[in-house]
């Protein structure tokens, strides 16, 4: 399901979605205790070179502050960013949970606990850090990323047959290692010594909120462990046009954009009814 365009009487596109996904969006708004939770790369903001210079869209940015702003209703941003990280580059809202590191961090107001590694997850990551730096020598376009639980190996900026090679290398070298945990993402792979998903972020956070529907929305690999978490009285949205266990899809953020402004104005009304 993508969303069309509809052209205006001034010859102008509006951007629109799939009716079946604004159905959706209204009867999700109706309930009790809504969650509203996205991944930021990809999602809220366009995926750029380099990861610094990630914002949110603007539309985005101001729809997601407002539904933070209204009763009965809690967001959320779940992304494998670590958690400094994400604040720097998305600014949430101060009311704003935030689950970082696949899941490994959360932050649930003033107070939450740091992640903490024990002496032999630190001596773990010290090794994966060893192995992953021997590769990004001799793969050129390739760096790294520290992480409080991992280190990511970024191949964006690599040609594609070194990327793909990297990435094997990386693979072979620690996928068999006791207490390193991989995951692949676009033109990333993901090492951590503390086993987390997106999935369990999002139940982690129903639990902590007490939700009784969630919209999940996201684009990458590692959101489909959320996606697949969701039930009968959920929303899941896939951005792009990969292989999701999603109900809906849309093509891009702009539709996120999109998305958020219509379920701002539903909620707003259900709210405001209730």
């Amino acid at each position: 399901m993508t969303p069309e365009a509809e052209h205006t009487e001034a010859g102008s596109t509006r951007l629109t979605l799939p009716p079946e996904l604004l159905e959706a969006v209204r009867r999700i708004a109706g309930t009790e205790q809504l969650l509203v939770a996205m991944d930021f790369d990809g999602t809220i903001s366009p995926i750029v070179d380099h990861a610094g210079d990630a914002r949110p869209l603007p539309r985005s940015a101001a729809a997601f502050a407002e539904l933070t702003a209204l009763p009965r209703t809690t967001t959320a941003l779940i992304s494998g960013r670590a958690l400094d990280s994400l604040r720097a580059v998305a600014s949430p809202p101060e009311e704003t949970l935030l689950i970082g590191s696949h899941g490994a961090e959360a932050w649930l107001g003033p107070g939450s606990a740091p992640l903490t590694l024990d002496p032999e997850q630190l001596a773990l990551l010290d090794e994966v850090r060893a192995v992953l730096a021997e590769i990004v020598a001799v793969a050129p376009g390739t760096l790294l990323e520290e992480k409080p639980a991992g280190v990511v190996l970024h191949t964006r900026l690599a040609a594609d047959d070194v990327a793909e090679d990297a990435v094997a290398a990386a693979r072979s070298a620690l996928q068999d290692h006791p207490g390193v945990y991989l995951k692949n993402g676009k033109r990333v792979l993901e090492t951590s010594v503390v086993h987390a998903s997106k999935g369990e972020g999002v139940d982690f956070l129903r639990q902590a909120t007490g939700a009784t529907a969630v919209l999940f929305a996201g684009d990458d690999t590692t959101d489909e462990d959320a996606l697949g978490r969701l039930g009968q009285d959920d929303v899941g949205v896939k951005v792009g046009l990969d292989f999701t266990q999603a109900q809906f899809r849309v093509e891009a953020p702009v539709h996120i954009a999109e998305l958020l402004e219509a379920l701002l104005r539903e909620r707003r009304k259900a709210v405001t009814a209730s």
